[in-house]
């Protein structure tokens, strides 16, 4: 027992580190390749227009870009995420539907802390985005999983678990869902499936909190409308990352939902953080409006898309045939599936002692199963780091099989 523990409260029993955020720390100056992270590919960041902007925005608009702005934020940004979001097919919304946040990562914790209360009936797919499960995790909800498969969450599955609580007079109250280019599983929702889920919301009355961290980043076949685009009765929450599209550094994402939503999050955030950088968001919305982001996609996708075939062909090269993986059509992820009898988390500590770091599945799937599973990012290592490290990851499952 630490020396202060007596004095930490009861809810900091339910906070749990990220893997992720500690592999990170461990492959840090050491000699890894690093599968781990969901990092951007550095050279996607558009630094020059960075630069150019910043230096604008400090000439001309400083009195305001370094001052307190609006809890909700600058409504520069705000008009121009009307429009951004558009380009997803979202329309009919004002800037008052929208919310700018510190990445969607502070928009999830708001989000869970104002909607779910202990014991409320909350899904989640199997496998889904470790984050947001520890968020989750913290407001202890009864959880109902979704298996995804290479179609999206199986919705058939879902429609008879949701009849089953129904009879047992229980009601879900919000689904969490990444439908496109999902984390971790890279697979994308039909849109007749979206059309389905958004059916089940209405008649068993739920909310979806929909999360489009990789939907500008999808780079091969369909990529259907998000749900929000498909909501006529305001019960889709939405959430976007400018993460991935123009910088993690800059800390920004943004919520669009019905104002009723909107002002809920505003009292939180107000408790949390007061607002989200000022500079940060003027510096986003001067990125819209010359076209930075949307003219910098193709680049990133392209670049993107290279590598997932890369790492594909090196993991049918050096896997056995036995592991089974996904084919991602968009974000940053492979995420694969060993015998049963691998414990990925046991075989992490091997494979960092020769060099490969990656994160093993089981911290994404709320009920911690999935222990045979990892997933692998590809957008952040160099094509070397992808051979070599697919290389040394495959023959250390061969060698165990």
């Amino acid at each position: 027992m630490g020396k202060w523990e007596g004095f930490f409260s009861n809810e900091t029993k339910g906070l749990k580190s990220s893997e992720i955020r500690d592999l990170l720390k461990l492959t840090e100056g050491r000699n890894v390749i690093s599968f781990a992270g969901g990092l951007p590919d550095p050279s996607t960041f558009p630094v020059e227009d960075i630069k150019k902007i910043t230096d604008e925005i400090l000439d001309t608009k400083s009195s305001s870009a370094l001052q307190y702005t609006a809890t909700a934020g600058v409504s520069e940004l705000r008009k121009e995420l009307v429009s951004f979001t558009g380009l997803r097919g979202i329309t009919g919304i004002s800037e008052n539907n929208i919310f700018v946040s510190v990445g969607s990562q502070e928009a999830l914790f708001i989000l869970f802390n104002v909607l779910v209360d202990p014991g409320d009936n909350v899904v989640v797919e199997k496998p889904t985005y470790l984050t947001a499960l520890n968020v989750l995790r913290t407001r202890k909800p009864q959880f109902h999983g979704v298996t995804v498969t290479d179609k999206g969450p199986d919705l058939h599955a879902l429609e008879s678990q949701l009849r089953k609580l129904k009879s047992e007079g229980k009601k879900v109250k919000l689904m969490y869902v990444i439908p496109t280019a999902q984390n971790p599983a890279g697979t994308t929702m039909y849109l007749d499936d979206r059309k389905y889920l958004m059916e089940l919301a209405s008649s068993y009355d739920f909310l979806v909190v929909e999360d489009d961290a990789y939907g500008f980043l999808v780079f091969e076949g369909d990529n259907p409308p998000p749900l929000k685009a498909l909501d006529k009765e305001g019960r889709v929450i939405y959430l976007g990352t400018f993460s991935k599209i123009l910088s993690p550094g800059l800390r920004l994402g943004w919520i669009v939902a019905d104002e009723e939503i909107i002002r809920e999050v505003e009292l939180f955030k107000q408790n949390v953080d007061l607002h989200t950088p000022s500079l940060n968001q003027f510096i986003a919305a001067e990125a819209i409006r010359r076209g930075v982001i949307q003219s910098n996609l193709p680049k990133t996708k392209a670049l993107y898309k290279q590598k997932r075939d890369y790492m594909i062909g090196a993991m049918d090269k050096y896997f056995p045939s036995i592991v089974r993986r996904t084919k991602p059509v968009g974000g940053m992820f492979v995420f694969a599936w060993l015998p049963e009898k691998f414990n990925t988390t046991q075989l992490l500590q091997e494979a960092m002692l020769k060099g490969v770091a990656y994160v093993p599945g089981n911290s994404f799937y709320y009920d911690y199963s999935g222990a045979n599973t990892m997933r692998i990012n590809f957008s952040f290592p160099s094509k070397d780091e992808i051979e070599k490290g697919i290389e040394i990851l495959g023959n250390l499952i061969k060698s165990k099989l």
